[in-house]
């Protein structure tokens, strides 16, 4: 079976070639693994110890972040590698100072896998949530490198429990230990055979609440927002402006808003803008201007969407009518009302904080007006609705304590 895996892995490999020609993204896919083993050569020496830790794209990577810090604290003398299969991951965190090197992960041929895990030599591999890679599984297994999966979730529908999944529900044999977000998850692994489990909860909880000890001030926010109440709606899509825009102009509420698109090209940011009947500004315009006047606050610009919900009194965010929905839990934290799209399923902290009513689904253009008027116009509910999303990620802190205890009996 592995020689047809790695006949449908080279295989990829051609069709992404090709296909890169055509797309700036998959170019940066291809291009950027054309100098992973080079550069691993250039700067890992075979006296290393190194910690290899591999995380999809920007959302794992945010993931294992405070694993990442409390390794990089608890095992100083550890050189630590992140690797990421994607470039929207990669670009945006090659230089973070948290890892000794970042690299893409080099496609899953055995051969690959094989070079990389010379090179690198790992003395602990750790997987971030649903990376499950055959081969590299296979080659660390048989050097008996400990290898982790944290922050996992499964669930039925995964091929692994189906009748047709023996390959990759073999390949979970690679891992030493399975950190996982809920009771659920252990059960399934429990019933292919899997016993080495721990029920530790999701790292993403212990990240967004460490968002509350940094200073979150932003001068341009303060002198936006002033006295009165803001709605901020982060990472949205055309789907969801195409809902929030018409509440935006037709509301006579006396709040400020603020939109961050999850696309800032100049011809998405010009078109919101033109869609807007009330006096907007962008970030990139602000300069010296005083912007207490102005309504609507367009950012185009990212990196600064986290710090801008301390100042939100409710927040939006953006993917539940489109692509998927992005992280409920960074507003959440700051203890505000949380309103999202229709398709919500797929995230498990949206649907126990929907099912505790501190996140709010609406399916349409009515339900987004009577929800947000019903939050402004009852300030009590708001704060109340609020509470709820604080209490709830307080609750679930703590995996990072408990995987990295487990980490003591692989390295010490």
């Amino acid at each position: 079976m592995y020689l047809i895996y790695d006949l449908v892995v080279h295989t990829a490999r051609i069709f992404l070639n090709l296909a890169s020609f055509f797309d700036a993204k998959l170019r940066l896919f291809v291009n950027g693994r054309k100098g992973t083993f080079a550069i691993l050569e250039a700067n890992v020496s075979k006296s290393d110890q190194v910690i290899w830790i591999h995380t999809a794209s920007l959302g794992e990577f945010e993931q294992g972040l405070p694993i990442m810090e409390a390794i990089r604290s608890r095992y100083p003398s550890y050189k630590i590698l992140v690797t990421f299969f994607s470039p929207s991951g990669y670009e945006v965190k090659k230089r973070t100072p948290v890892a000794d090197l970042v690299t893409y992960l080099p496609l899953d041929s055995a051969k690959n896998a094989k070079r990389f895990l010379k090179l690198t030599h790992p003395k602990l591999a750790i997987f971030v949530k649903y990376e499950i890679w055959p081969n590299y599984l296979r080659t660390l297994n048989n050097g008996q490198i400990p290898t982790l999966l944290i922050s996992a979730l499964f669930k039925n529908k995964q091929i692994y429990f189906k009748w047709y999944g023996n390959f990759m529900r073999k390949s979970l044999g690679g891992f030493s230990h399975f950190f996982v977000q809920d009771k659920n998850s252990e059960v399934l692994l429990n019933s292919i055979g899997h016993t080495n489990v721990s029920v530790s909860g999701d790292t993403r909880f212990d990240r967004v609440s460490q968002i509350l000890e940094r200073d979150n001030t932003l001068g341009f926010m303060s002198s936006f927002k002033g006295n009165q109440d803001c709605f901020v709606a982060g990472s949205t899509w055309p789907e969801d402006e195409s809902v929030l825009v018409p509440y935006i102009n037709s509301s006579n509420k006396n709040i400020k808003y603020v939109l961050a698109p999850h696309n800032i090209k100049e011809k998405h940011i010009d078109n919101l803008v033109s869609s807007l009947n009330k006096k907007a500004i962008l970030y990139s315009q602000i300069g010296d201007l005083d912007i207490s006047n102005y309504e609507v606050l367009i950012v185009d610009t990212i990196g600064l969407l986290t710090k801008i919900y301390s100042y939100a009194d409710i927040a939006y965010v953006g993917g539940g009518f489109a692509t998927g929905l992005h992280n409920t839990l960074e507003p959440a934290v700051f203890g505000i009302p949380v309103v999202i799209g229709p398709h919500y399923q797929d995230f498990k902290e949206a649907q126990d904080l929907v099912s505790l009513q501190g996140i709010l689904p609406i399916l349409n253009a009515n339900s987004l007006k009577d929800t947000l008027n019903r939050l402004l116009d009852h300030p009590e509910y708001a704060r109340n609705t609020g509470d709820i999303c604080k209490r709830y990620i307080a609750r679930k802190k703590g995996a990072t304590n408990e995987v990295v205890s487990h980490i003591d009996n692989w390295l010490i």
